[in-house]
């Protein structure tokens, strides 16, 4: 089987800083400020500037493509979107020593690539360090230390959907594929 076509700016490797988090981080208030979440911001440009807000102060200023969040157990507890938009708009990646199934549905359906089940990976980096990601075959690189681990790569049936943006984009392209409109309520 092939790998999934891709968008042209989109790489399975992330390579950058890593930036920490520790355990039981929530979604809300840990990831975006409540209100984000109550107010059912969706643009990215109303999310990004509140990413981490509360855990990680001027993060969205600091951070650039390719940068990888890196998480303890318990990562994005409570299913809720808004943060997932702003890092999959800043081209982040997502690597968790564990997260709620309803997180993790969350982050592939908006095509952000994420990893999981990284067991002691919380030991493995510290902010600011150069690591890089293959979420494709889960190899996971900490340059600045010289440490190598292997993780569980992305599932072969979320591929596409990653790479192809999210659910929204995979479900365009499907009916677009086979000559259906879309049925709106």
């Amino acid at each position: 089987m092939s790998e999934p076509e891709t968008a042209p700016a989109f790489s399975w490797v992330r390579r950058g800083r890593c930036y920490r988090l520790g355990h039981d981080v929530p979604h809300m208030g840990g990831v975006v400020p409540m209100r984000i979440v109550s107010e059912m911001r969706f643009d990215p440009k109303d999310i990004v500037p509140h990413l981490f807000a509360e855990t990680d102060p001027g993060f969205h200023q600091r951070c650039r493509p390719g940068d990888v969040i890196v998480t303890g157990r318990n990562f994005g507890m409570g299913p809720k979107m808004q943060g997932y938009i702003a890092m999959q708009a800043l081209g982040l990646g997502l690597v968790c020593e564990s997260m709620p199934f309803l997180a993790y549905r969350e982050a592939i359906g908006l095509g952000l690539p994420v990893l999981t089940d990284g067991k002691g990976l919380a030991d493995a980096c510290q902010t600011g360090e150069e690591i890089e990601v293959d979420f494709l075959t889960g190899r996971f690189i900490n340059h600045s230390r010289d440490i190598e681990l292997a993780l569980p790569p992305l599932p072969q049936g979320l591929r596409e959907i990653v790479a192809l943006g999210g659910t929204s984009n995979w479900l365009r392209r499907w009916w677009a594929q086979n000559g259906a409109t879309p049925v709106r309520a």
